[in-house]
């Protein structure tokens, strides 16, 4: 158990592996008991609108033993008899007492448990994960269960239901029986394509995710997130950085009126980014050996054909020598000689490099809001 978001970065060049540990971590989160989420950072889930994040990690969701939706397979698991349940609803009832949790939340779970009509429930489960909701029909909803009178709430702020979704959605989970909610960031690099005031907001949410901003950290929340590992010193760092964000990100923050009050949690976002990021180490020979032969077994086994060994080490220079270029080359090699087109075959690799100008398109399709 723990009590406050926690959180990591682990960072690493194009094809070091990060993608595969966090396909690892998924896996080791889900035999632990939690649910897990993989979010993917992209222009239709730009970092700093926590509402798209919120709703891609619903999308993504993952239970233990369950293949169906996310918020389907949470709901059917909730028993209300249950210890855990019965601290869910206590803790829900007490954010509403004590104003961070607006009373919508009780009221839908309250017509939820009562109502018979299928298709209410649905339209609740989806507010759960992100979609809106109609305020009258919440009311008539109450209505029909005899609950009217027990709750009285205005339509909330959209900002303020992005910053409320996230702990109810976490204290459901646990509420229905799980340790908590996993939720892997991939790509977090995409930042460098945004604006400034849009990387300054990206900042701010990395610490969020990473359980540094005392006021949200949840508790039972678990993020891991990936960068490249280049993006500290190439856009953040006053020295190195073409962007140069340490110095100019904190100033157009505070110089603006609506974003003011993220400055120092950029500040920190920054920080992790720069100090608190642990990187992947290479392969040593002995991996890339036990991976090819792992390989070659299953290569036999899939064709009924004897891939010849190979002579793989991880000396090579840059990035030739990451492991997905080993795995590539044997491949290549032992598919060309199955097929009787050459005794011979050499992988020839390009590298590719983060690039990390500004896109406006790619600002225009992830914003809704203007700067």
């Amino acid at each position: 158990s723990f009590n406050q978001s926690q959180g990591m970065l682990v960072s690493g060049d194009f094809g070091s592996g990060k993608s595969h540990l966090l396909a690892h971590l998924e896996q080791l989160a889900l035999s632990r008991n939690f649910v897990c989420s993989r979010v993917a950072i992209s222009k239709e889930t730009p970092l700093y609108d926590l509402g798209k994040v919120f709703t891609s990690a619903m999308e993504n969701g993952r239970l233990p033993n369950r293949g169906g939706r996310f918020i389907e397979e949470l709901a059917l698991a909730m028993k209300p008899e249950s210890d855990s349940f019965r601290a869910f609803s206590e803790w829900a009832d007490s954010a509403v007492s004590c104003g961070v949790l607006s009373p919508i939340f009780t009221a839908t779970l309250c017509i939820y448990m009562n109502a018979p009509e299928q298709e209410l429930k649905g339209d609740i489960e989806s507010f759960w994960a992100g979609d809106r909701i109609r305020i009258a029909m919440v009311r008539e909803g109450l209505r029909l269960i005899d609950r009217a009178r027990n709750f009285r709430f205005r339509a909330p702020r959209v900002a303020d239901l992005q910053l409320q979704r996230l702990p109810f959605a976490v204290e459901l989970i646990k509420g229905v029986g799980f340790r908590g909610w996993v939720i892997l960031l991939d790509e977090i690099e995409l930042i460098g394509s945004y604006s400034i005031l849009q990387r300054g907001r990206s900042y701010a949410e990395v610490a969020r995710w990473m359980g540094r901003v005392q006021e949200a950290s949840i508790p039972g929340l678990i993020v891991v997130g990936a960068v490249t590992g280049d993006f500290a010193s190439a856009i953040i760092s006053p020295y190195e950085g073409s962007k140069k964000d340490g110095d100019s990100v904190p100033p157009r923050l505070e110089h603006s009126a609506r974003y003011a009050d993220l400055a120092p949690h950029a500040e920190e976002g920054m920080r992790l980014l720069e100090e608190d990021c642990a990187t992947l180490a290479p392969p040593t020979d002995e991996d890339v050996r036990a991976t090819i032969e792992v390989l070659r077994s299953l290569y036999r086994r899939a064709y009924g054909w004897e891939a010849p060994p190979q002579q793989a080490s991880a000396s090579e220079a840059e990035f030739q020598a990451r492991m997905r270029h080993k795995v590539r080359a044997a491949i290549n090699e032992w598919d060309l000689k199955r097929l009787g087109l050459t005794d011979e075959a050499e992988t020839e690799f390009v590298s590719v490099d983060p690039i990390y100008s500004e896109d406006t398109d790619l600002e225009r399709a992830a914003s809704d809001d203007p700067e």
